[in-house]
């Protein structure tokens, strides 16, 4: 609310002289200020606020003494180093002479472009990226709601025929390596992936394939 005061200033005597009449005004704060801290309460009741982005890595159980592995279906495993060098190979993994009269394992080399660690995925992972295309299809026709389609998409990332990823890294891998791995799975809607520690013949493979020599007693190492 304003007030306006007015003051006459004399002359109202005979021989007084007249003065022009002063105006003073006085705006009352008080609204606006109730103003504001209804528009501060509604901003902070409405916003919402940034939630911490975590990196979902899976470490599998170390296996009992004298107890074998278990084999993986339709299993591709990654193998990191450094220089930004990234192989891969499809399968379990076989050395030279094995006793089940498999070939011997091949390291294949890719890299982290959309046509390298991608593409590789997309190929290998067409039956969980197809059937998550009919769902978001379905979704936008209104066939179904957001809860859902999420369900029916970790339905299909757990399928038992889904592809299983390991990651694996040598000493001079870094967690950039990682990292940027793990995008381009979750990019591909990979939903069984691990990060696991090398075999000695994996690494012996890998120093090979990357000009090394090869070690006796090779030992999975640490990322850096």
């Amino acid at each position: 609310m304003a007030d306006v005061n007015t003051d006459s200033g004399g002359g109202h005597g005979k021989h007084d002289k007249k003065r022009a009449k002063k105006m003073s005004t006085r705006i009352d704060m008080t609204p606006m200020v109730d103003l504001a801290f209804l528009l501060l309460t509604f901003f902070v009741m409405t916003s919402t606020f940034n939630k911490a982005k975590t990196l979902e890595m899976l470490y599998p159980a170390d296996p009992l003494e004298n107890q074998k592995p278990p084999k993986i279906k339709n299993a591709l495993t990654f193998i990191l180093s450094g220089d930004d060098k990234v192989f891969y190979y499809d399968g379990e993994f076989y050395v030279e002479g094995n006793a089940d009269g498999k070939p011997k394992t091949e390291l294949i080399e890719t890299n982290y472009s959309a046509t390298g660690i991608r593409d590789v995925l997309l190929k290998r992972n067409v039956l969980v990226t197809d059937s998550i295309e009919i769902f978001k299809k379905q979704y936008a026709n209104n066939e179904l709601n957001d809860s859902t389609l999420k369900k029916h998409v970790i339905s299909v990332k757990r399928n038992a025929k889904a592809l299983t990823v390991l990651v694996k890294t040598d000493d001079e891998a870094t967690y950039k390596n990682v990292i940027d791995v793990m995008d381009e799975l979750n990019i591909t809607s990979v939903g069984k992936k691990a990060v696991v520690d090398l075999i000695p013949a994996e690494l012996n493979l890998l120093r090979v394939k990357t000009g090394k020599a090869p070690i006796a007693e090779a030992v999975a190492p640490e990322t850096k």
